[in-house]
């Protein structure tokens, strides 16, 4: 980059680069064995990439061929640097993520960051790390930016993480469905004590509380701690700004939703030793857990990608083969997974929706600028890519001992 514009296609610049860029189109339509990308390309020019096998049909424009070099270069975190900088643009980004996930073996390493790249954003990420000070100051850096900012785009459970869907319906009803299910797993009886591990903003408290269920939940964050102690005022549960290293007692119950992936890699086994420590003999574990598939985990583990980058520090999807056979040296039986990944994009498609209406609205605290809305908008759209792209999955698993 370093002061070339890469831009008007009648420079001189323009003619001696773009050949290279091409080569770098070869690789990504060799790569491309589901789904096609319709690109316009600097100089007005189309290109169709892929196009050989069932799939969704991308289409982009590429307004610099600097975008080009970002996502070679940098992998998603320059992909959605060069999309914030207007490199590229696209009518619906979604097609384009889920392209990536799809077809992640044949396209290999070409939109993966490379190692000068790498070398720096993995010394940022190392400062990240989840020790229990990181911990609290990676939470507060995503769950704290404001009750009254989630409040206007969740449903009004205010529940952050995958609804269980049934057909075409509110998503509040599929998400009261996979709160029932979680409640089911872990079997509550009345007078049984359960814990909660990252206990967001107390949805599941109250469903586990109604059921009969005396809750304990713990959460880093103090907006989420604030709300949760209101909300759930009435009813048998306490709430307390705890770390899971730190939890004590014993529970008939365990039940975490979609908090281990704030915990990183170095940490699975801590977290679930922690389970282990506080469920009292014959006891179960609910988790739901968001997974990335295991052949492209080394190549995640060794990066930092977009969303640790600018979203959630410190946040690490699960491997679950190697969660898994941490859970069972650990003494766990792991039990009734459920698989559930293209309910989780269409509950993000649903987020974008009411997303997009509050910011429509300006309902959107006014401390948010527009760099930070259309970071998150994009946010929504990568997530719900990788879930359709299926390379990312989530899942329900019920632990016994």
């Amino acid at each position: 980059m370093g002061g070339i514009e890469l831009r008007r296609s009648g420079s001189g610049t323009a003619r001696i680069v773009a050949p290279v860029f091409h080569r770098i189109l070869d690789r990504i339509d060799a790569g491309l064995t589901a789904g096609a990308i319709d690109a316009i390309l600097p100089d007005g020019t189309r290109r169709l990439l892929g196009g050989r096998g069932e799939g969704p049909l991308a289409i982009i424009r590429i307004v610099r061929w600097r975008a080009i070099l970002r996502l070679v270069s940098g992998g998603s975190v320059g992909w959605y640097e060069g999309w914030a900088a207007g490199d590229w643009t696209s009518p619906d980004p979604v097609p384009i993520f889920d392209l990536f996930m799809r077809n992640r073996r044949t396209l290999g390493d070409v939109a993966r960051a490379k190692l000068v790249a790498r070398i720096g954003v993995r010394g940022w990420h190392w400062l990240r790390r989840n020790h229990r000070g990181g911990a609290k100051r990676n939470v507060a850096a995503h769950y704290d930016l404001g009750n009254d900012f989630y409040a206007e785009w969740l449903d009004p459970t205010l529940t952050y993480s995958s609804a269980m869907f049934d057909d075409d319906e509110p998503l509040e009803t599929a998400q009261r469905r996979k709160l029932a299910a979680i409640v089911q797993r872990i079997g509550v009886k009345p007078g049984d004590t359960l814990l909660e591990i990252g206990c967001g903003w107390g949805s599941f408290a109250e469903a586990a509380a109604k059921a009969g269920a005396k809750v304990h939940a713990i959460t880093l964050s103090a907006e989420q701690e604030r709300f949760v102690t209101a909300r759930c005022a009435q009813l048998p549960v306490t709430v307390a700004i705890t770390d899971y290293r730190d939890i004590t007692g014993r529970y008939d119950a365990v039940a975490s939703v979609e908090m281990v992936e704030a915990v990183g890699q170095d940490y699975w086994r801590a977290y679930l030793q922690s389970i282990a420590r506080v469920l009292k003999p014959g006891g179960r574990a609910a988790i739901q857990l968001i997974t990335i598939a295991d052949d492209v985990f080394p190549a995640y583990a060794r990066n930092v990608d977009f969303i640790q980058r600018y979203v959630f520090p410190g946040g690490m999807l699960i491997s679950e083969s190697r969660f898994r056979a941490i859970a069972e040296a650990e003494g766990f039986v792991w039990t009734d997974a459920r698989v559930f990944g293209l309910d989780y994009a269409e509950t993000l498609l649903r987020w974008r929706a009411r997303f997009d209406a509050a910011v429509k609205e300006r309902r959107l605290p006014a401390r948010f600028d527009l760099r930070f809305v259309a970071l998150w908008r994009y946010y929504l759209m990568y997530c719900e890519g990788g879930f359709r792209g299926g390379g990312i999955d989530v899942l329900q698993v019920t632990l016994t001992r």
